[in-house]
């Protein structure tokens, strides 16, 4: 899964990364997105412009009513997601990259879980592949997203089942696409990330509070590096 991650590259990085048509000024570093937070996703629209949204982490399908209680999921199975009501009108229609420099995953016995973070080894921004709905909420329209996931790789396996789906670049116009409904060509560019191109390494266990902020968690446990 993904239930924690890093987002505190300056935009410029993130106009040249994702090639987006915006001035927006920059962000304030994030180092510890937790579910429920408002935060940034790239959209594609039908000329191809791509630019920067804020949504919120926790997925609210369009056809929800007011009112209704169900589920927020922060995470959709990639294999399942184009047939599941909850997710298949986003799988379809809506789809997202989700700007990262790292994410947090949690290894070993519970209530003594380590945690840790995982990230490219140039240390580059990455997009995360993302779905999104707008709904009418109690105060008015609201968008929100969830992350999918997909088997680990063998690296990310040491830790966890899963890791999000990670795009490459040169399948960004294919993902983000919004007339692009052939499901079969998007499963074939979601699949695990490849391990080689990845590090991964112990941290400070500070990153389990949500409220936790701060370039000092995303530092290595010493000794630790991997």
């Amino acid at each position: 899964m993904c239930g924690r991650y890093a987002l505190y590259a300056p935009h410029s990085q993130l106009r040249a990364r994702f090639n987006l048509q915006d001035n927006d000024p920059d962000l304030a570093p994030r180092f510890n997105i937790a579910p429920t937070a408002r935060v940034p996703v790239i959209r594609q629209n039908a000329d191809s412009v791509r630019t920067l949204e804020l949504a919120r982490w926790g997925l609210v399908p369009s056809w929800i009513k007011p009112g209704d209680d169900m589920p927020q999921p922060i995470n959709a199975k990639v294999e399942t997601a184009a047939i599941k009501p909850m997710f298949r009108h986003a799988f379809r229609a809506s789809r997202i990259l989700v700007p990262a420099n790292c994410f947090y995953e949690w290894k070993g016995v519970a209530g003594q879980k380590d945690p840790y973070l995982i990230r490219m080894r140039d240390q580059g921004l990455f997009g995360m592949a993302g779905l999104l709905e707008r709904h009418e909420g109690p105060g008015g329209p609201e968008i929100t997203f969830a992350i999918l996931t997909t088997t680990a790789n063998p690296l990310v396996a040491t830790i966890h089942d899963r890791m999000p789906v990670i795009v490459r670049p040169e399948d960004y116009d294919r993902w983000l696409a919004p007339d692009n409904r052939d499901v079969e060509s998007l499963l074939a560019i979601a699949g695990p990330y490849p391990e080689r191109e990845m590090e991964t390494f112990r941290i400070d266990r500070r990153i389990n509070h949500s409220d936790a902020e701060g370039a000092d968690l995303i530092q290595p446990v010493l000794g630790d590096a991997a």
